[in-house]
């Protein structure tokens, strides 16, 4: 079970089953919405995650080309999840609202492409210039 919320405690979110994918997303959205150069990402399936609260959201375009749905509190700004209409039946936790981050074990890192010369990690992990094959 994954667990989370904001900040401030005014919304929390439970995913049950097992992660589908642990990145980190350098897509040009995902740096705008965080402020630095990429965001661990853990995706789950939607059937399985449940939220208590009210989060407000900013419909932008993803990575992918297609429009995706970002989920913050309204109170403290807190990122908390993103619901991708590339795939309707997934959620994508921003790592960083996580109870126990240490649950997110990097697999991958995606849209290297876009990636800053200042944000690589020390880490090796399998790269992809977009979003793989297989996740489209």
């Amino acid at each position: 079970m994954l667990t989370g919320g904001c900040a401030c405690g005014r919304i929390r979110y439970e995913a049950g089953g097992e992660p589908l994918f642990s990145v980190i997303c350098h897509c040009r959205d995902c740096q705008r919405a965080s402020g630095t150069g990429g965001v661990p990402v853990m995706g789950v399936t939607k059937a399985g995650f449940t939220v208590k609260g009210e989060p407000a959201q900013f419909a932008g375009t993803g990575g992918s080309g297609q429009p995706a749905i970002r989920h913050f509190c309204p109170a403290c700004g807190s990122l908390l999840f993103g619901t991708p209409q590339s795939a309707p039946g997934m959620v994508t936790l921003y790592v960083g609202s996580l109870d126990d981050p240490h649950q997110f074990q990097p697999q991958q890192a995606i849209f290297t492409r876009d990636r800053p010369h200042w944000a690589r990690l020390a880490t090796t992990l399998t790269e992809f210039p977009a979003l793989p094959a297989r996740a489209q």
